[in-house]
């Protein structure tokens, strides 16, 4: 079935970050469509505003219809803008601040960026131990200081172990490694996984795949190769979830899961706790 398409602009005078995030989750209830992505940041003048607005307008004018626009602009005069513009604007600030200032019984003072602002040395320094923690344990690069991390992620070489690793360094604070499984790791008497993770069971997660998406995932960086065929991939799938299984780690199919969705699973299911604001 051929989808709809419909253009969709990001717009902030940042980076756009949370008007993404925000318009993704939206967008991805809506499986029909294809959305051509735009994003519009740094949009912290007048003329800059009116410049993205006159595109949106354009743009509406060549397709026939209204693109969606989400919006994280704090200034109001420049919020003013884009909502003249002949698009569907989906204006984040619009629809929370008022319900906000009217609990708070106080008006904002919006300034520019001020979301994107460390909010104490604290959390950053635990942000920065954490990634240089996940970094230096990357891809089973050492196994020292196992006993510090929050959570170990095993899982087969293209399952998303190492963004999901940065991911919950980042956004989380942390401490999170990862060990990749190969196919000789199951076979190899002195590479037993048993015996590598067992004195760590508590810390592990497992990611697994479909084989047909892994197949695709590994073709891209090594076509034409064992290492990406469908039966090798169909093979080392079945080894690592029967490992799983077998040994009582838990684990979650990753095949439609974005890094976001997958950092939030192991929060949970681990029982870690946020340690950054």
């Amino acid at each position: 079935m051929n989808k709809k398409t419909r253009t969709v602009f990001y717009i902030s005078d940042n980076t756009a970050v949370a008007a993404h995030h925000i318009g993704q989750s939206l967008l991805t209830q809506f499986q029909d469509f294809y959305f051509r992505q735009i994003f519009k940041t740094f949009v912290d003048t007048l003329s800059v505003a009116w410049e993205v607005a006159n595109e949106i307008t354009k743009t509406a004018n060549a397709e026939g219809q209204k693109p969606i626009v989400f919006s994280s602009l704090v200034n109001p005069e420049t919020r003013q803008i884009i909502l003249q513009s002949d698009g569907v604007v989906f204006d984040i600030y619009d629809a929370f601040l008022e319900k906000m200032e009217n609990e708070l019984r106080v008006a904002s003072t919006p300034t520019i960026g001020r979301s994107y602002r460390i909010f104490d040395e604290t959390s950053y320094q635990i942000r920065i131990n954490a990634v240089n923690y996940t970094l230096a344990h990357d891809d089973g690069l050492t196994r020292k200081d196992y006993h510090k991390a929050d959570v170990i992620i095993t899982g087969l070489s293209r399952t998303g172990k190492t963004p999901t690793c940065v991911y919950l360094a980042m956004q989380f604070g942390i401490n999170a490694a990862n060990y990749p499984m190969t196919e000789d790791d199951f076979y190899s008497t002195d590479k037993n996984l048993s015996l590598i993770l067992s004195p760590y069971h508590t810390k592990l997660f497992g990611l697994t795949i479909d084989a047909d998406r892994l197949h695709v995932l590994r073709t891209k960086r090594i076509p034409n190769s064992r290492y990406s065929s469908l039966k090798q991939c169909q093979t080392e799938v079945r080894m690592a979830e029967d490992f799983f299984n077998s040994t009582n780690i838990p684990y979650v199919n990753i095949t439609k899961m974005s890094v976001e969705e997958i950092a939030a699973h192991i929060m949970h299911e681990k029982n870690l706790q946020r340690r950054i604001n």
